[in-house]
């Protein structure tokens, strides 16, 4: 094992917020363990970053034990884990509340909330076990942690309760040098947020273009967080789209 090397597992890798900071990392000399549904677009990351060695896993993080499978081939290649970046999530349906269905609501809760947790375990028992000890966890919250979108219940309660996860991450983490921060996006140009550029529902009931930022701006600011030393952590962070109606009125 190389004691110099810096390895970080992305989760939703394959597209979006996570290619966009795979690619960030690698540029700063960061080894990639690449997770996501399917195992083409996580190749396409690879290339994409210049990192044909990366440790490509087909993973549903919903999933104990590919999760578990997942952590175990990051111990098997590196030996060590320095960077989690928890950030496989969905929307779910945007239906009205009353006719969300109940296995909607289960997959988003699935998805955003269980699989953040089942990720975020096997990295902190990773950290906790390896010598040196320690490491970072960066979930990916949401503009949604603050104020609701309309119709998006199963998808505001679940990054709302990622606030939680975060904080107990953090708390628990302490003794074992594993450091936790939340990154909240709004508004970044991605394929899931396609819709934000020609027209999305608005709290009165109107539809919007909404100003969106480069997913590239996200991926400086995780890995601003991820290179912070051990001693040191940003626990809360929004970065949003400068005029995107969030503070104040729009």
């Amino acid at each position: 094992m190389n004691t110099d090397q810096r390895v970080a597992v992305v989760t939703g890798a394959g597209s979006g917020i996570g290619r966009a900071v795979a690619l960030a990392l690698a540029s700063t000399g960061w080894s990639l363990a690449l997770a996501g549904r399917r195992a083409e677009p996580l190749a396409e990351t690879a290339a994409a970053a210049g990192a044909p060695d990366a440790l490509c896993v087909t993973t549903d993080v919903t999933d104990e034990d590919e999760v578990g499978a997942l952590f175990a081939a990051v111990r098997e290649r590196f030996g060590r884990l320095d960077l989690l970046f928890n950030n496989a999530g969905t929307f779910g349906p945007g239906v009205p509340l009353e006719d969300l269905a109940a296995a909607d609501w289960r997959a988003v809760v699935d998805v955003n909330l269980t699989g953040a947790f089942l990720c975020a375990q096997a990295a902190y028992r990773l950290m906790k076990e390896q010598d040196p000890q320690g490491g970072r966890i960066i979930n990916n919250g949401s503009i949604s942690a603050h104020a609701p979108r309309p119709n998006s219940v199963a998808y505001t309660a679940t990054k709302h309760a990622i606030t939680g996860l975060t904080k107990s991450l953090s708390l628990d983490g302490r003794p074992y040098r594993i450091a936790c921060g939340q990154i909240d996006i709004g508004n970044a140009a991605t394929e899931m947020t396609e819709r934000m550029q020609t027209g999305i529902l608005q709290a009165n009931g109107e539809l919007a273009v909404e100003p969106v930022m480069a997913a590239a701006d996200v991926a400086r600011t995780v890995v601003h967080m991820a290179e912070l030393p051990l001693e040191a952590n940003i626990p809360f962070l929004t970065v949003m789209a400068t005029n995107m109606p969030y503070v104040g009125r729009g």
